[in-house]
């Protein structure tokens, strides 16, 4: 089982990426999915989720700006990040939850697989 993150990057505020969270050694609708982030200095935060029955989360702090999504046929899990501030600049990471369903709040404990995670930059 591995999870394995792309397209971070730098951008100016404003500006928009979109990452990907690409699963394999079993299929990306089993289990809830989520992004979560790190900035330094700071503890890591959950950002968005998705359930296997594809129920969302969204951190309040992006609501409205980031989306979250699922190719089940790409075995892949996207966030599209818009209107990016230099406040989100932290390294993004995905883990796969124990059960079946996850959300922004829940325990980073019960996530049990993780990415090496992808660096976003956004400059002011």
């Amino acid at each position: 089982v591995q999870l394995v993150e792309s397209g971070g990057g730098s951008v100016q505020s404003g500006g928009s990426l979109r990452l990907s969270c690409t699963v394999s050694g079993y299929s990306v609708n089993d289990n809830c999915i989520e992004w979560f982030r790190q900035a330094p200095g700071k503890e890591r935060e959950g950002v968005a989720s998705f359930d296997n029955d594809g129920t969302t989360t969204v951190a309040d702090s992006v609501k409205g700006r980031f989306t979250v999504s699922r190719d089940d046929f790409e075995n892949t899990l996207y966030l599209d990040m818009n209107r990016l501030k230099p406040e989100d600049t932290a390294k993004y990471y995905c883990a796969r939850s124990r059960g079946l369903y996850g959300s922004v709040t829940m325990a980073e404990s019960e996530y049990n697989v993780w990415g090496p995670g992808t660096q976003v930059t956004v400059s002011s």
